[in-house]
């Protein structure tokens, strides 16, 4: 089983934490969120994953070359952002195989169970099955409108007005009809670009487990108080 696990954000809101080290490698309580990804990959039977980076590309090298970890990882290097979906399409080869594939934004924080979510996935049709949990401030997400079979029917990257706080939790199992979706434009966002065209075909797996966005300041520190660990 392959991920794609998109790593190339420039982490500009955890300034001046992101100026010298890639937002994946910050620590929570001393381990960095790109371990505590890998070891989970692992957990759920993930054996390869592909890691793009655009800036402290030797140090996410680096930190692999010096930590086995049981999952075999590429780094590829972004000179320019390609964006969350131009990553996958520029890539596509690499999935050209899988039936499946997990698509993972590296600096969510979680406990889910990858092994559930993905029964969950084989278990109905969708295009792409997208973990989905409550937030607060759902104007800064993108926010899914869900029927009563789980199926999404709407989907909106940052509403104005948004009709409801179950937001796309960074964690998505996507078939390979999903590469077709995507446009081939730089940069090409998953969110923006590719979700909403797919209304009707995707389905939304609610994540119960501990999950936080590690997109702030704020955040990441109460991931330092609040991170149960993976036991």
């Amino acid at each position: 089983m392959k991920a794609f696990l998109l790593a190339a954000g420039l982490g500009t809101r955890l300034r001046p934490l992101t100026d010298s080290t890639p937002k994946c490698l910050l620590p929570i309580q001393g381990v960095p969120m790109l371990a505590i990804w890998l070891r989970l990959c692992y957990q759920f039977g993930i054996n390869e994953v592909l890691i793009n980076t655009h800036t402290h590309s030797d140090s996410v090298k680096n930190y692999l070359a010096e930590h086995r970890n049981g999952v075999r990882a590429t780094v590829v290097d972004e000179p320019v952002l390609l964006g969350s979906a131009g990553t996958i399409l520029s890539h596509r080869h690499w999935v050209a195989n899988e039936d499946c594939f997990w698509v993972i934004y590296a600096d969510v924080l979680t406990r889910a169970d990858l092994g559930r979510m993905m029964q969950f996935h084989k278990g109905h049709d969708g295009v792409a099955t997208l973990g989905g949990y409550e937030v607060p401030d759902p104007e800064r997400c993108g926010i899914m409108e869900v029927d009563e079979s789980g199926r999404i029917r709407r989907f909106v990257e940052k509403p104005r007005i948004p009709v409801g706080r179950l937001a796309f939790s960074g964690v998505m199992i996507a078939n390979r009809p999903l590469l077709e979706a995507i446009p081939e434009k730089v940069p090409a966002d998953l969110g923006f670009d590719v979700l909403p065209n797919l209304a009707g075909k995707m389905f939304a797996y609610p994540i119960s487990e501990y999950l936080l966005d590690i997109g702030t300041m704020e955040n990441y520190k109460v991931a330092q108080e609040t991170w149960p660990g993976l036991g």
